[in-house]
C-alpha cells in the first residue's frame, strides 16, 4: 500500500487494533459531527454513517505537497428481526436488548468508507458494508442482569461485546467474526490494495 497517511475517523478501540493487527498505525481523529439516520435498513444506516463520519475528516485533511492520504470511516449496528439495536444508554436498557438477542440469531453489520485524496486529483470513495450472522445461546434471567450490570455492554451495539467475556454465550457465527468486533479488515484490506 503506497499511502503515506492513514486517519481512523473513528475512537474506537477494537478497529485501532485492528488495523494494527494487519500493520496498519493509523492516526485517530474521531469525527465529531451530529450523525443524521434516514433510514430504517441497517446496510443503508451504516453505509450513511460511515461516509458521514469518513467525509467529516476528509474535508478537514490537508494534502501534503506529495503523496497521499486514506481516510476510514466505519459504524457497526446489531439488528435482530429488521430492528436495529444502537449502544444501550444504561445498564437496564442493556438487559432489555440481551433478552431481545438470547437464544437467537441476529445480525451485525458493518458499513466502511475509504476516501483516498491525493495532491492535484479528485478524491477516490468507495463504500461497502459487511454481514455476520451471529448465534446466541438461551441465557438465563440471572446471566442476562450479571452481563448488563458489567461495564462491558455499555459503549457497544446491541449491549455486548463478542471479544469479551460475552463470548460464553456465542452458540456460532456466519461470516466475519471480525466484522462483529468491529471492523470487516480483510474485506478493508482488499478493498485498499485495490485503490
Amino acid at each position: 500500500m503506497n499511502i503515506d497517511r492513514f486517519i481512523l475517523a473513528s475512537g474506537s478501540p477494537r478497529r485501532k487494533e485492528l488495523l494494527e493487527q494487519i500493520g496498519i498505525n493509523p492516526e485517530i481523529i474521531p469525527s465529531s459531527i451530529e450523525e443524521k439516520v434516514t433510514s430504517t435498513v441497517p446496510e443503508e444506516v451504516v453505509i450513511s454513517l460511515s461516509e458521514q463520519k469518513a467525509s467529516d475528516i476528509a474535508s478537514k485533511t490537508e494534502i501534503p505537497f506529495s503523496g497521499s492520504t486514506l481516510v476510514l470511516g466505519a459504524d457497526t449496528v446489531v439488528a435482530i428481526d429488521g430492528k436495529i439495536l444502537g449502544k444501550p444508554h444504561s445498564h437496564d436498557e442493556a438487559a432489555d436488548m440481551i433478552r431481545e438477542l438470547q437464544g437467537k440469531d441476529h445480525q451485525v453489520y458493518t458499513g466502511v468508507t475509504l476516501i483516498l485524496k491525493k495532491k492535484g486529483a479528485e478524491d477516490h470513495r468507495e463504500s461497502f458494508s459487511i454481514k455476520t450472522t451471529v448465534q446466541v445461546f438461551p441465557m438465563t434471567e440471572d446471566e442476562i442482569l450479571s452481563y448488563s450490570g458489567s461495564e462491558e455492554p455499555m459503549d457497544k451495539a446491541g449491549a455486548y461485546g463478542i471479544q469479551g467475556s460475552f463470548a460464553r454465550f456465542i452458540r456460532g457465527i456466519d461470516g466475519d467474526y471480525n466484522n462483529v468486533v468491529g471492523l470487516p479488515i480483510a474485506e478493508v484490506y482488499q478493498r485498499i490494495r485495490n485503490l
